[in-house]
């Protein structure tokens, strides 16, 4: 097939995964003879006539950039399908790109993590981008200031960094719920770059991030447990609690906490007990503007 017959096909096999009651349509009150979407639906969803929808989807007519725009919204297509839509539609330098501003750690984000002496804490941002940490986070997992600030990711670290990854007794339980995570993020901005070049470097660097993320996972469940085993005080059982700032910025406060008078309690405190860096121009890992500042 030619490229505009893969797009035909790559379009009907997207309609045929969607339900109406996911992209907002009326139940219809007849059976449907036919799986997902009708062609109807799609032209209608993409304001365009379903004659040149039939067209599209049987290869003889070029897509234009503002109806792969219309197309992506439509069909609700994550950033690996946007992009292969328009490499098929041979249209991948009109793809639309926006501007972003930079992430900028909110003040009340940052009071409370000055306030948590004991409990480890991090600020996420857009594509779990780690904004901020204290000084107990610091003593859990690692220094994040001597990480450079464009490699400061959570599920970057999770899947490269051998240190980070051999703390988790359940790795992979872990790391696919971060995954997914993420996944629910890739939905929400589709066209971000940042979050496509992420995605792209984990699948070449790890064959399990490539094989999860083709799943389509999301959670969206804000608590669970994590299980750690730290070098300094062993095992730990830690519930870890997110809660999402009220602003629409996309900012996550994640703290992790032990059951009071548990081992796992008892270790925490002693462990977040230990020294401050030893760099005094460092007393709390929250200085830095290049913390605050992630594109």
């Amino acid at each position: 097939m030619n490229s505009h017959a893969h797009l035909g096909a790559f379009l009907k096999a997207r309609r045929a995964q969607l339900t109406p009651q996911e992209c907002g349509l009326p139940e219809s009150g007849s059976g449907r003879r036919v799986a997902g979407l009708r062609r109807e639906e799609v032209a209608r969803l993409a304001a365009i006539s379903v004659d040149y929808y039939t067209r599209l989807e049987q290869g003889r007519v070029r897509a234009s950039a503002p109806v792969l725009a219309t197309l992506t919204r439509a069909l609700r297509l994550d950033e690996d399908q946007q992009s292969y839509l328009y490499e098929l539609a041979g249209r991948s330098d009109d793809r639309p790109r926006r501007h972003r501003p930079a992430q900028r750690l909110r003040p009340a984000m940052r009071r409370l993590l000055e306030q948590l002496t004991h409990t480890p804490a991090l600020v996420l941002g857009k594509r779990l981008d780690i904004l901020a940490w204290n000084q107990a986070a610091v003593a859990l997992y690692t220094d994040f200031s001597a990480v450079p600030p464009d490699r400061r990711n959570y599920v970057s670290l999770l899947f490269t960094d051998p240190a980070l990854r051999g703390m988790h007794r359940d790795w992979e339980h872990d790391a696919r719920d971060a995954l997914a995570a993420l996944r629910r993020d890739a939905a929400a901005d589709p066209d971000d770059p940042r979050l496509t070049g992420l995605v792209g470097e984990l699948i070449v660097q790890d064959p399990d991030f490539g094989t999860w993320w083709a799943e389509h996972r999301v959670v969206t469940a804000a608590y669970g447990t994590k299980q750690y085993r730290h070098p300094l005080v062993g095992d730990l059982t830690l519930d870890c609690d997110t809660w999402a700032s009220p602003d629409g910025s996309g900012q996550r406060l994640m703290v992790l906490t032990a059951e009071p008078g548990s081992p796992s309690h008892d270790a925490l405190r002693i462990l977040t007990s230990q020294p401050m860096s030893s760099n005094p121009s460092r007393p709390c890992a929250l200085r830095g503007s290049a913390v605050e500042t992630i594109v």
